[in-house]
C-alpha cells in the first residue's frame, strides 16, 4: 500500500478533495470532513473510520491500533499496511467516506451532488 494507491482509489469516489494539514498529513475529504488520514513522511501508515462494530476487532488487531485523538470517533492506524489485502483496504476506505459523507447535512450533500 502507497500514498499513490489512496490517492488513486479516493479520487474515484464522488466529491473527494484533497488537503494537506498540520503540515505533515494528507487528508482525503468529503464536504471538508476528513475520512483518511496519511502521513506523508515514512513509513506509511493510514487512518480511517470503522464501524462501531469493527472498532474494538481491528484496533486488537497486529499492526493496527486505535488512532491517536480520533479513536473516539472510531478511528484506526494501520501501522502495518499488508495486514489488509488491497480489496479490504478499497472496502474500508468506502466504508469511512460513506459514513462520513451520511453524516453531512441533507443541503451539503444536494450542493456536492452526493444526493
Amino acid at each position: 500500500m502507497s500514498i499513490d494507491f489512496l490517492r488513486a482509489f479516493c479520487s474515484t469516489l464522488p466529491a473527494v478533495t484533497e488537503d494537506i494539514k498540520w503540515g505533515h498529513d494528507l487528508c482525503f475529504c468529503v464536504g471538508s470532513k476528513m475520512f483518511c488520514v496519511t502521513g506523508l513522511e515514512p513509513p506509511f501508515t493510514a487512518s480511517f473510520k470503522v464501524s462501531d462494530d469493527e472498532f474494538e476487532e481491528m484496533s486488537n488487531q497486529d499492526g493496527m491500533e486505535p488512532a491517536p485523538y480520533m479513536a473516539r470517533h472510531k478511528w484506526i492506524l494501520v501501522t502495518k499496511p499488508s495486514v489488509l489485502k488491497k480489496k479490504e483496504w478499497e472496502h474500508h476506505l468506502r466504508q469511512s467516506y460513506e459514513m462520513v459523507r451520511d453524516k453531512l447535512p441533507k443541503k451539503l450533500r444536494k450542493d456536492l451532488k452526493l444526493e
